[in-house]
């Protein structure tokens, strides 16, 4: 009976033997684990265990390498423990041991060869954390001042390459940086002039970035793109401030700053050791077979700035060195531990106790015996504010963040359940500084993040806030970005709960119509011909009953015909009687697929016969040649459909495209207005615009990148093939006599390749197309012809200076037109590697109606685009 198991009855008889650890396995735990109780008093209990666990050298250095990158709060005392195997060891710490052998010497030596390796891979966030290991123990005077300062000139040196990329340039000028903030001190005894050098070094790059700034800032004045603004900090300029400053002061203090745990003890005996001289490898530029490089975005590519959400006496400012080291640390704290939430939550709550004592204010209500110590002047802040504030900086960075944003909301979320007390007034504050900001110049897709966030935060809560402090705000113009703010609100916290449930949680005032926040009606689907009195009620509800009923597509063709036969011939008095059928049939097929995702692509997978027939500009079974616009009518009906929920908008969208009933082109085109009836286009560019021609450009570019490596993949295979080939060849006692008349590269293409770069030549002028329509639909917004002198004056009046001063007093129009602005600015941003791969073409083609023009206008149009292709002007 011990191993019975029957029903409703269980029996606690499997039980486990525990899991028995290798020496191995304990040694890494141990030093993995280092201080997760107290690290001070742990140190020498750490040295002793690796001195009684003999594991070789290899691995004890691969385990403390392990720990420098994945831990970098624990770098000081992972330095310290180092200090401690550097020397000797005493006869009663490791009996047995070698007398004169220094441990820390062989592990040094071993970590270096790791750091190498990480040098040759160019892991530039793990030779950051290396350099900063060695920075201490410079510090610590267990590495030679000189070695240090020959390593760090080596990342200035990447400073001066010709053509470096700002990534590279970025990423080296931070290695140089905080390896000079931690050891600076001992290398400014060594040589001053050394210091001078990389702090002058910094400057210089620091100084050829200017342009790229203005599309990277999170806040913006159109009248001054690359001026700096309050409110927000880039990430180097805070770096190269922080070592200014020290470096006026002698670099004096540094353990107010940095933990210095290896500086209690006596000064060792042993000569330091010389870091061996290395030479940064450079960049490889990853050329594919189709002679290319990589159009991938890169974020590295760009400054990096972060909005201040919180008052300097609340938390550390980064321009100042603590400030500065502690910004780094924590951000590279939620780099690391992207794959585990709570874990990284957990951290960052517990990360008072790896910074100096005194540098964050003590949580409220100690545990008995615990002493809380003395507020140091100049800090005393807030841990959970702190880390609020640098997550949030993170996330809303542009063009793109570091992580994706939903890791960064699931992280505040995992921050106000382990401590709902401190860190949801941190969260709560974060949310009134961002909405203070809107309309005070804050970037609108940092607005439109924040709407997403905002509502996806309050989904987690409950859906609680106080909109009532938003109230006053109802009064301002539609447009402006508060209540533009509150609409999208509003609008996602809808998509994730249900119409009523939102309605509940607002103050009457949002639920009144006059207000444009909170709408009519539920998201749903609208129907146009559903209403009997509608004239062309009975011509729809034929078609729709096919449509229900699954008629086979020649039916409904025929249909079709039928009825644009009877409606010509009663004089209908329709002059657009084909787009009416049209409308009527994309809107009866999407009324079959309305009630769920699956049943909307039952539908058009069903009917995708049908849909290319309308998509060819005629009703008839022989269809047509490819017409614009009856594949106008088809997306103006499918958004006519789903005029109450856009985000379905978006998705049909997409479905179209994928099923290449339309082309993104055409989803540029319209979203631009062509599609609009109206023939004029719009006049301003908002959200739901801008999710559209994202969708359709990155269709575009994600077609691109697909082909493309399908032809890599099949011309390797092809290469591999015909290696093998003339290997059997020659095995086989072929002739191994050259044919000086025959070309080595002079072979046949196979079918499938052949037919793999048409379709990549084709993808690419379709991606060449999509990246030229937009671009000439921010320009035909921003920049009225001469024949167009009354068609957009506010893109015009908006970047001036004076009037930017007086927007208090705009309306509809020049909020629309601040807001088109933004999203030309950010589509340079996010797309300027495309931009700049075919920026010659683009830039004689699509830019051609500004091309010499003196509008401010057209100047301003021209300089982001310069910004993004990276020409900088003089």
């Amino acid at each position: 009976m011990s191993g019975y198991r029957g029903r409703g009855r269980r029996y606690r008889d499997d039980y486990r033997e525990p899991v028995q650890e290798t020496p191995e396995q304990r040694l890494r735990s141990t030093i993995l684990k280092l201080g997760e109780v107290d690290p001070l008093q742990e140190l020498h209990r750490v040295a002793k265990f690796i001195y009684d666990h003999p594991a070789g050298i290899p691995f004890v250095a691969e385990c403390i390498r392990i720990g420098v990158t994945e831990q970098p709060h624990k770098i000081p005392y992972y330095a310290a423990l180092l200090k401690i195997l550097h020397e000797p060891p005493p006869p009663e710490i490791a009996p047995g041991f070698p007398e004169g052998v220094s441990l820390g010497r062989s592990l040094l030596e071993d970590f270096w060869k790791g750091f190498q390796g990480y040098l040759d891979q160019l892991a530039w966030r793990e030779i950051r954390l290396c350099i900063q290991f060695f920075s201490h123990l410079t510090t610590a005077n267990i590495v030679s001042a000189q070695s240090m300062i020959s390593l760090l000139l080596s990342f200035t040196t990447v400073l001066d390459e010709f053509g470096v990329s700002q990534g590279r340039g970025k990423r080296a000028a931070l290695c140089a940086v905080e390896g000079l903030l931690m050891a600076g001190q001992a290398l400014k005894q060594h040589s001053a002039t050394s210091v001078l050098d990389i702090i002058n070094a910094v400057q210089t790059y620091v100084d050829t970035t200017t342009f790229l700034k203005s599309l990277a800032q999170p806040m913006v004045r159109f009248h001054a793109l690359t001026e700096p603004i309050e409110g927000s900090i880039e990430i180097l300029d805070c770096g190269l401030a922080a070592m200014k400053t020290l470096n006026a002061q002698d670099f004096a203090n540094l353990s107010d700053i940095f933990p210095q745990p290896y500086l209690d003890g006596p000064e060792p005996v042993l000569p330091p050791f010389d870091l061996p001289s290395v030479l940064v490898p450079p960049e490889v530029v990853e050329m594919d077979t189709l002679g290319e490089s990589s159009s991938e975005v890169k974020r590295e590519e760009w400054p990096e700035y972060h909005l201040t959400l919180f008052d300097n006496d609340v938390v550390p400012d980064p321009m100042t060195p603590a400030g500065y080291a502690l910004k780094s640390t924590l951000l590279d704290i939620i780099d690391i531990y992207d794959v585990n939430r709570k874990e990284c939550a957990r951290i960052l709550l517990e990360f008072a106790k790896w910074t100096p004592a005194g540098t964050f204010r003590p949580k409220p209500n100690p545990p008995p015996g615990i002493e809380i110590p003395d507020p140091v002047p100049g800090k005393d802040w807030q841990l959970e504010n702190t880390v609020v504030d640098n997550i949030l900086g993170s996330m809303f960075a542009l063009p793109d963040s570091r992580q994706r944003s939903m890791f960064y909301i699931a992280l505040i979320t995992e921050l106000c359940k382990l401590s709902p007390p401190t860190v949801g007034p941190a969260v709560g504050k974060s949310i009134r500084k961002l909405y203070s900001f809107l309309g005070d110049g804050l970037d609108v897709e940092i607005g439109h993040r924040f709407a997403d966030w905002f509502s996806v935060h309050m989904s987690n809560f409950n859906f609680q806030w106080v909109w009532k402090e938003w109230i006053p705000d109802l009064q301002l113009s539609s447009q402006n970005p508060r209540r533009g703010f509150m609409r999208k609100a509003v609008e996602f916290e809808i998509r994730l709960a249900y119409y009523d449930r939102i309605g509940r949680t607002l103050p009457e005032d949002f639920q009144n119509p006059q207000a444009q926040i909170l709408p009519d009606k539920a998201p749903g689907p609208d129907y146009e011909y559903d209403d009997p009195v509608h004239p062309y009620h009975d011509p729809a509800q034929s078609i729709l009953g096919l449509l229900r009923g699954r008629s086979e597509v020649a039916d409904v063709v025929s249909a079709l015909e039928s009825l644009r036969n009877s409606l010509a011939e009663s004089n209908h008095g329709a002059a657009n009687l084909d787009s009416i059928l049209r409308s009527i049939a994309i809107q009866s097929l999407l009324h079959t697929g309305s009630r769920s995702f699956s049943h909307f692509l039952n539908a058009v997978e069903r009917y995708l016969p049908l849909l290319r027939n309308l998509a060819a500009g005629g009703i008839s079974s022989s269809g047509g040649i490819p017409n614009l616009e009856a594949r106008m009518d088809i997306l103006t009906a499918s958004a006519q459909f789903w005029k109450r929920n856009r985000q379905m908008v978006g998705i049909v969208f997409d479905k179209l495209m994928q099923y290449q009933i339309v082309d993104p082109t055409d989803v540029v085109s319209w979203a631009f207005g062509s599609g609009h009836g109206n023939g004029e286009g719009p006049l301003k560019v908002d959200y739901c615009q801008w999710d559209l021609l994202k969708a359709a450009l990155d269709k575009a570019n994600g077609r691109v990148m697909i082909a493309k490596k399908r032809v890599i993949a099949l011309r390797k295979e092809e290469d591999e093939n015909r290696a093998r080939a003339n290997a059997d060849g020659a095995g086989n006692g072929a002739s191994m006599e050259v044919d000086t008349d025959a070309k080595p590269d002079d072979h046949v293409e196979s079918p499938a390749l052949t037919t793999a770069v048409k379709a990549f030549n084709s993808l690419t002028r379709e991606q060449k197309s999509v990246l030229s329509c937009t671009l000439d639909g921010f320009a035909a917004c921003l920049v009225p012809l001469p024949s167009e002198p009354n068609k957009n004056d506010f893109a015009r009046e908006v970047i001036q200076e004076n009037v930017w001063h007086n927007r208090i007093n705009w309306g509809t129009g020049e909020w629309g037109a601040w807001e088109t602005w933004g999203w030309y600015r950010h589509f340079c941003g996010s797309y300027s590697a495309y931009l700049r791969t075919y920026s010659t073409t683009l830039g004689t083609v699509s830019l051609t109606r500004i091309e010499g023009s003196t509008d401010p206008a057209a100047v301003l149009v021209k300089k982001i685009w310069n910004a993004a292709i990276g020409v900088e002007e003089t």
